[in-house]
């Protein structure tokens, strides 16, 4: 009984496992026989011959598993350049409706009666498409704020392309001309140490060249000057505020990293995580778009990160 028991425990926590969970038990234990059989040699030596032995075999097991997840990436990468390829096409279609470059057969005739010819000829695509697809997710939505959304009207396509040298992908979002910035094309880069684990080395973004007073990554504060100044204009100064284009300054990494406490470690390192998320986000829901007002994306992180890999 007690063996029936340990075994149904066993399997609802392989099943409890997420991919997430599953590589790092698989990391974890693949450092732990590191350890014993090559980093510590002491403690190698230290064993009986039997023992020994049976850690030799555990090496020579994971080599096997090492080289059999070199070959999966491999042929990962070739499905996803192959579907990459495919998807195309579909991504082209998409940016020509939304953004009224071809009008969809079987627009009904009535719509176009009550609207008026004219208003229906000035609609052309799907208006805020994109602007209403990022705020249908729960993560980039914490991101908008009330003043970016007249910006990202403007937003008219993101593309998602992987980078080869050195790893990683890349984010672009490609703009009309607007009275907010100057740039049509804003992106980010994310450097990969490792594209497969995955370990964020740094990630690069599009310095945004603002028109004046335009600026939405920082506010002006205007304060009146204390009673009995000879100064009586009022004093002016310039803050950083929540915004999207936050986004594309992203936490930077001092060369010098002695230079950095452990308090101040931890709060890059938390705040390269939430970059990170976001950008992983943005990559997955470009395949998966809901532009529905009034809906949002209820999937977790978790479910999100698992389709990283789908390309888009």
């Amino acid at each position: 009984m007690s063996n029936e028991k340990d075994t149904m425990n066993m399997s609802g926590l392989s099943a409890a496992l997420n991919e997430v969970d599953r590589a790092g038990l698989v990391n974890a234990l693949k450092d732990k026989l590191q350890n014993l059989a090559g980093q510590h040699s002491d403690v190698l030596e230290n064993l009986s011959p039997t023992v020994r032995k049976r850690v030799e075999v555990l090496r020579e097991i994971q080599n096997q598993y090492d080289e059999m997840e070199s070959k999966f990436f491999e042929e990962r990468a070739a499905l996803e350049a192959k579907y990459q390829k495919l998807y195309q096409p579909l991504y082209t279609k998409r940016y020509e409706i939304v953004n009224g470059v071809v009008e969809v057969e079987g627009a009904p005739e009535e719509v176009k009666t009550e609207q008026g010819e004219d208003k229906a000829a000035e609609e052309k695509g799907v208006p805020d498409f994109w602007l209403i697809a990022l705020k249908n997710n729960e993560i980039t939505a914490e991101e908008i704020t009330e003043r970016d959304e007249g910006a990202l009207k403007y937003l008219k396509d993101i593309k998602w392309n992987r980078v080869e040298e050195p790893k990683g992908f890349k984010l672009e979002f490609f703009f009309d001309q607007n009275p907010y910035f100057k740039n049509t094309v804003l992106s980010k880069t994310y450097h990969m140490i490792d594209e497969d684990e995955p370990i964020l080395e740094k990630a690069v973004g599009t310095e945004i060249e603002w028109y004046p007073g335009k600026c939405l990554t920082q506010k002006i504060l205007k304060k009146k000057p204390k009673k009995g100044s000879k100064n009586t204009k009022p004093i002016t100064k310039t803050e950083d505020c929540e915004s999207f284009f936050n986004f594309f300054s992203p936490p930077q990494v001092p060369e010098d990293e002695e230079d950095l406490d452990d308090e101040l470690a931890d709060e890059l390192q938390g705040q390269m995580e939430h970059d990170y998320d976001i950008g992983n986000l943005e990559e997955v829901n470009l395949r998966r778009v809901k532009p529905v007002r009034g809906r949002r994306s209820v999937s977790s992180n978790e479910e999100s990160t698992s389709r990283l890999r789908r390309s888009l």
